[in-house]
């Protein structure tokens, strides 16, 4: 794989070095991405895109958050088509009602607005979006960071659930062009490889440094060609996985076969990049060098060929282990070297084929030919397989593999999505699993470090989890096992298995039609707007390299309480930080006595040490919150509970190095807080104060702020942050205190 960091040209045959005389600007309108997004734009401004999606989507872990949202802000109908899936609180058996009640309504607002309601077990929800949603240069926005749609045209962008309330009400999505990245792709897959393989590669490359942050990757070459359509849909949905922003793909007679076997070929349309398109960088990957691949725990980017790890396991196993106790604190021990035998073997305990990267038809027909005629065994290990749609569940009951799988020892699940986030086949404490799915963040699997459980989880493609279980969960990469390309029967679609279930609603809603709350939906707390000079107590400091959205608030069973804010808020940074609920509670509980004239002794303190500085603060006017600083928070899904949950215990700004994603970033704008970096962290530490006099201004006139850390020993020190680029709307919501404020003012 070779990087190029700097500006490629690129002719439709090999990328290279832009010519002399040739316009960058001009080059770069010719890439695909350049021309799905000017397609989308409403041109109001040269520099900045305002972008109206083509279609809406999310699941029932975000859905009635966004509906409460947009009608706090307005909606009456809905703009466009806006797929409400049911594929993350779809078991029901956390919570009593509540999950289901989350579903009922979603119905309810499917018939009164108009939308698009998926009942459970039928898909997941990119899955469905693939299948019904897509075509070639459309764009779809959806409240999960995978939303990724770019191997069918589509350009897909996973963001929190304000984004998707902005485009219920008829707002724009405004952000500053994107760079474009040429993925450009030679040779052709090795039998035993498969697209979970090529994904990791391209993580594992691209991720640490930032290659691809927030940037389009577009894939093109004669790669690209030797590819099924489920190749190359398994190799892009991990692309959230580099941080990028979206991806986009060309298409060709693969592409157009897809959507005429789903029976939508006025889909398709011929995309690909133009001659003489210019790139702002370059990654060549040739496929025919991809090995079998496994990601260590704790993230998709510890990536390396199986073989590698195979040729020294206690190396590689250990450093894993140590990275993951590290990341840990302490909470916890992880033991993967437990897991190597004394000839050199690694025993896996779990296998897991799943959701919307490793349920998709040719990853399960892969894996029933490698276990035909084998079996799983009786001891620890056990697979599971969780098909991606009903219709590809009907295929594989018809053409015999799920007969196959079963007499293997695996077990068929329905259309779900828990294994990506920790609510379907927990593994034991101290377990092994790998699984193609999406994600091995810390817990993403279930265990709770605080209270004493761990399990760790490796990601793999199917075909090598397959072959792992022939072997009966010793590890096995698949081209050990084959050396001829698998053959099987090819799908066929058929739609009516979500005409007769689905209710479509789009464009004829009923405003007459009562919305069904369950007991546990409730409306989100009103929010203050910022005040002129701000001060807040930084509550939690996190200094690990990265901080997920996983960490700031836990998925798994947290999630059946995502309709009711205050009561998803108890988990904020439990599994990292637990001191971080009660302290936060402290602070808010302070700025609502000083909201009622009474003002805290240690707020007081506040103001007599500023006082004694020459700093005045006028402590009746002045908003209280909470803080926290990490190194590089924002790392993994959209959810915007990471933001909205510090939100609605009163937290008012977060102090950080740089963000993970955009998404994360967006989320704590649409939210209120203020998303500071700064450049001195070490500055700062847990429990000090920290006055930002003159906020309001300098955020509504982009500036940056000199702020001043009240240490409890009595001194202050003055504090560099910015607040970084933010597009005037941005600006204007954080001022109104949150993105409902902003509607409501207007």
């Amino acid at each position: 794989m070779k990087l190029t960091d700097s500006s490629v040209y690129y002719d439709g045959h090999q990328p290279g070095a832009v010519p002399a005389g040739i316009s960058i600007e001009e080059g770069r309108k010719r890439t695909m991405a350049y021309q799905i997004l000017d397609a989308h734009d409403n041109h109001t401004d040269p520099n900045i895109l305002h972008i109206t999606f083509d279609s809406l989507t999310s699941h029932d872990i975000t859905y009635v958050g966004i509906l409460q949202t947009a009608r706090s802000s307005g909606l009456e109908e809905l703009p466009m088509p806006y797929v409400l899936t049911n594929c993350h609180n779809t078991l029901c058996a956390v919570g009593g009602t509540i999950n289901e009640d989350d579903h009922q309504f979603a119905l309810s607002a499917a018939h009164k607005y108009g939308g698009i309601y998926v009942p459970p077990c039928m898909a997941v929800i990119h899955s469905y979006n693939r299948e019904c949603m897509s075509g070639v240069g459309r764009m779809i926005l959806g409240s999960d960071s995978h939303t990724r749609y770019g191997a069918l045209g589509t350009m897909g962008v996973g963001e929190g659930g304000g984004e998707l309330a902005k485009q219920l009400v008829r707002r724009t999505y405004d952000m500053e062009k994107p760079e474009v990245v040429l993925i450009y792709l030679t040779g052709q897959l090795r039998p035993g490889v498969g697209p979970q393989d090529v994904a990791l590669s391209l993580v594992g490359a691209t991720y640490a440094s930032g290659f691809v942050k927030n940037r389009v990757m577009e894939f093109a070459g004669p790669g690209v060609h030797t590819l099924s359509q489920d190749e190359r849909n398994g190799i892009d949905v991990m692309t959230t996985e580099t941080t990028c922003w979206s991806s986009i793909w060309e298409t060709d007679d693969i592409t157009e076969g897809y959507f005429i076997d789903h029976h939508r070929p006025e889909a398709y349309q011929k995309l690909e990049p133009k001659d003489g398109a210019v790139y702002d960088r370059c990654i060549e990957l040739n496929l025919s060098e991809v090995e079998c691949m496994i990601a260590l725990p704790m993230h998709p980017s510890y990536a390396l060929p199986i073989k590698e790890l195979k040729k020294d396991p206690i190396r590689y196993l250990k450093e894993a282990q140590d990275r993951s106790n590290a990341q840990l604190n302490g909470a916890v021990a992880m033991d993967l070297l437990s897991k190597v035998d004394s000839e050199g073997n690694i025993h896996v305990d779990q296998g897991v084929i799943a959701g919307c990267s490793g349920g998709i038809y040719e990853n399960i027909m892969s894996a029933t030919e490698i276990l035909k005629g084998k079996d799983t065994g009786n001891a620890e290990f056990r697979l599971s397989v969780y098909p991606d749609s009903m219709p590809v569940y009907q295929e594989l009951v018809k053409n015999g593999a799920v007969s196959e799988l079963l007499s293997s020892g695996a077990v068929i699940r329905e259309a779900f999505c828990g294994p990506c986030f920790g609510a379907g086949d927990t593994p034991a404490n101290g377990e092994f699993s790998i699984r193609h799915s999406t994600r091995n963040f810390p817990n993403r699997e279930g265990s709770k470090p605080g209270e004493g459980q761990i399990a760790a989880v490796a990601l793999m493609d199917a075909r090598s989890i397959a072959a792992t279980a022939a072997n009966k969960g010793i590890l096995t990469a698949a081209d050990e096992l084959i050396s001829e390309p698998l053959s099987f029967p090819k799908a066929s679609f058929d739609p009516g298995i979500y005409e007769r279930r689905v209710y479509n609603g789009w464009g004829h809603p009923d405003p007459s039609y009562e919305l069904r709350f369950g007991p546990n939906i409730k409306d989100w707390p009103e929010q203050p707007e910022l005040s002129k000079d701000l001060l807040v107590k930084n509550i939690s400091y996190i200094t690990d390299p990265v901080t997920t959205t996983d960490e700031l608030i836990p998925s798994g069973e947290t999630s059946s309480f995502r309709s009711n804010p205050l009561r998803l808020a108890e988990f904020t940074l439990s599994r990292k930080d637990p001191s971080y609920v009660p302290s936060a509670k402290q602070v808010k509980h302070q700025e609502d006595d000083r909201r009622n004239g009474n003002l805290s002794e240690e707020l007081l303190q506040v103001q007599k040490q500023l006082s004694a500085h020459g700093i005045e603060i006028d402590l009746s006017s002045t908003n209280v919150g909470s803080s926290i600083y990490a190194n590089k928070p924002g790392d993994g899904s959209a959810r915007e509970q990471a933001a909205s949950c510090q939100r609605v215990l009163g937290g008012s700004a977060n102090f950080a190095r740089e963000y993970a994603t955009k998404r994360y970033r967006s989320n704590l704008i649409n939210w209120g807080i203020l998303p500071f970096v700064t450049s001195e962290p070490e500055q700062l530490e847990l429990n000090d104060w920290v006055y930002l006099p003159g906020v309001r201004e300098a955020l509504l006139n982009g500036t940056d702020v000199t702020a001043w850390i009240v240490k409890p020993d009595g001194s202050v020190v003055p504090f560099q942050v910015a607040l970084g680029s933010l597009e005037e709307s941005e600006r204007q919501i954080l001022a109104d205190g949150c993105l409902i404020n902003f509607y409501k003012h207007e």
